[in-house]
């Protein structure tokens, strides 16, 4: 058989000794380079998860200050937020602004549907009676409109809706079974 002599089992043993030194070693070093990488890649989505955050604030502040723009009329229960044009589309979900009227200074014209849509902010419209309040909000700046004329106008009637020097608000609405007309209703600043 075979003879283990002491100078067998010690090289053997410094044999064994040196492999697992350098399995060990190459596991710590490799472990080392891995969790290297790791926290680097750690830290990289942590960073773009920071500025994807600040990119969503930012967007959701942008988003706040356009929410900022809006009607307010209290004897109708109404406020709606507006948006530039009155197009079917924004309209269905918003108050519609002329885009060739002022929007601060002069006479603002807005729209809105009174029935047969999803929203039909302007439904109550035809309840407003001179003397009534109107708040407009445009980019934090609320004004305040007293309804001075509530008149029914034929659709191709855009007078009511020219510049002016007064600061005022022109709102007009379909007329109920009446597709030639429009409820138009004035309001002058406060």
């Amino acid at each position: 058989m075979f003879k283990y002599t002491s100078i067998y089992v010690n090289t053997i043993s410094l044999l064994i000794s040196l492999i697992v030194f350098i399995v060990i070693q190459t596991l710590f070093l490799n472990y080392g380079l891995f969790t290297k990488k790791s926290s680097l890649k750690a830290s990289f989505e942590v960073e773009n998860v920071v500025q994807n955050t600040t990119n969503e604030i930012v967007e959701k502040k942008t988003s706040e200050k356009e929410n900022v723009w809006f009607l307010e009329i209290p004897k109708i229960n109404l406020k709606a937020n507006i948006k530039e044009g009155t197009t079917k589309e924004i309209m269905e979900n918003y108050i519609g602004h002329f885009e060739e009227t002022n929007k601060e200074k002069g006479n603002v014209g807005l729209a809105a549907h009174n029935r047969g849509y999803k929203n039909n902010y302007f439904e109550k419209l035809k309840e407003l009676k001179e003397g009534d309040s109107i708040f407009y909000n445009y980019q934090g700046s609320t004004k305040e409109y007293l309804v001075t004329k509530h008149v029914i106008i034929k659709d191709t009637d855009w007078s009511y809706l020219e510049k002016t020097d007064t600061n005022m608000i022109t709102l007009i609405t379909c007329v109920e079974n009446e597709p030639e007309y429009r409820r138009c209703i004035q309001g002058e600043e406060k």
